[in-house]
């Protein structure tokens, strides 16, 4: 099994959450997932690793559609702070608009960081794909 060091699910579909969780567990051994329910928890969350010098997370599952601060703010901000290292960042998403998939490409031309589009529901195939691309 892949080891991955922490992993960030910002969504706040508790669903979508569980099930994300529970195929992690079955694909790769981490040393800790932490759930956000918005984008404003997981950047403030990140902001303070950085300051601490702490390890940033390997790969981070981010919906588009939440309160407070939805994914296209988080990754906003996300873009802007100090990161050298790439960080797998999987948007996961009900939406099938096009737009969304052309937001997630402009992103992606962006930032040095790996911006991949899913849809709702994620298969196992994919996060199976995802933790095993991440290089350690």
């Amino acid at each position: 099994m892949k080891k991955i060091n922490s992993i960030f699910i910002v969504d706040d579909d508790p669903i979508t959450v569980y099930g994300i969780k529970k195929i992690l567990n079955s694909v790769a051994t981490c040393d800790g997932i932490f759930e956000f329910k918005n984008g404003q928890m997981a950047i403030d969350r990140i902001k303070k690793i950085i300051i601490e010098k702490s390890d940033l997370p390997e790969l981070i599952f981010l919906d588009i559609n939440m309160p407070i601060m939805d994914g296209w703010e988080f990754l906003d901000e996300f873009i802007k702070l100090p990161i050298i290292k790439s960080i797998n960042i999987n948007i996961v998403t009900s939406s099938i608009d096009q737009y969304d998939k052309d937001k997630a490409e402009n992103f992606k031309s962006l930032t040095h960081h790996s911006i991949i589009f899913n849809s709702k529901p994620i298969r196992r195939s994919e996060i199976e794909e995802i933790t095993t691309a991440i290089s350690v």
